[in-house]
């Protein structure tokens, strides 16, 4: 039986067969005609076929691969639109933005989504003022990716936007993304927001704030971090118990002594780094007793700890 050559396989009537076809294409040795059928597989009337090529053509950027891609953002089919989006981001090739911009403002909610994620790694200036249009869009994966974008983009303009996000949005994810698109902030006005949000229904969003704070070197929030120490998610208590550990915060030195003696040994690993970064001599006698934990890290980092402390003076 003859082999059916790779341009064969492409028109068969069979799907299955273009499907495998595309998957092969980057190998075959006609290295000049790939990425012309991988573009016209992007057109297959079967999203088998699209959704392999939107895949396999990630490793060629010549122009036409662009213009042939992002047409795939409005596809019928929500897979093909998501690897087309994915592909897009992956290649980053600065002529992308000019591409994508126009499908910032569709009015398909998962055409824009689509379009802001393919377009953030871009870090495009052009998409500034979309994605902040978009952070006031009725669906919330919208919203999401618009605040992905201007947290690449890192502009002070987009503070308030964020920090409005942060506290208020419905979207518990949102909440969080916004927290976590803040840490690029050198402001400290963000601060009382980052603190109210430690109290914010939702865990996750609780324990990106806590790492916010601490990411941005905010000792006006060790208070609030202290608090958290207490929280019922044990989640949440490792990243203030690391925060605390950036801050170096003294009055921080009670509530992690308490940690070294929590169920969850992560917490307590995360407790007994944080005494040791804070330096504090009261910690000794609590470090002391973690030498005979359970956990072989826990009782390696109580030993390095200690080992800080009196290096630095704290013992």
């Amino acid at each position: 039986m003859i082999a059916m050559s790779i341009h064969d396989r492409l028109k068969s009537p069979d799907a299955a067969v273009r499907r495998i076809a595309v998957i092969d294409l980057p190998y075959t040795e006609e290295e000049d005609d790939i990425v012309p059928l991988m573009i016209a597989a992007l057109s297959d009337p079967d999203a088998a076929v699209r959704l392999e090529a939107a895949k396999a053509i990630e490793g060629y950027e010549e122009p036409e691969v662009l213009e042939a891609l992002v047409p795939l953002l409005k596809d019928s089919d929500e897979e093909v639109r998501r690897a087309a989006a994915l592909t897009l981001a992956e290649l980053k090739e600065a002529a992308s933005a000019s591409y994508l911009l126009p499908y910032l403002g569709d009015s398909d909610s998962q055409v824009k989504i689509h379009a802001l994620h393919a377009i953030k790694a871009l870090r495009s200036e052009a998409a500034f003022e979309p994605a902040m249009a978009a952070i006031g869009d009725a669906h919330a994966g919208v919203r999401r990716e618009a605040i992905g974008v201007l947290g690449y983009l890192k502009k002070p303009e987009a503070i308030g936007v964020l920090t409005n996000a942060a506290a208020n949005d419905a979207d518990p994810e949102v909440r969080r993304i916004a927290i976590g698109a803040l840490g690029y902030s050198s402001e400290v006005s963000i601060q009382p927001t980052l603190s109210r949000v430690l109290s914010d229904p939702v865990w996750q969003v609780r324990e990106e704030a806590a790492t916010t704070i601490g990411k941005l070197g905010l000792s006006r929030g060790i208070p609030d971090l202290v608090k958290v120490m207490d929280d019922e998610f044990w989640q949440v208590r490792v990243k203030a118990a690391r925060s605390l550990g950036k801050l170096k915060a003294r009055p921080a030195v009670p509530a992690l002594c308490d940690a070294l003696v929590h169920p969850i040994s992560n917490l307590r690993k995360e407790a007994v780094i944080a005494l040791g970064e804070i330096g504090d001599e009261r910690a000794m006698p609590h470090l002391e007793h973690a030498l005979t934990d359970a956990d072989s890290d826990v009782r390696k980092l109580s030993k390095l700890a200690m080992a800080s402390i009196r290096l630095n003076g704290g013992a």
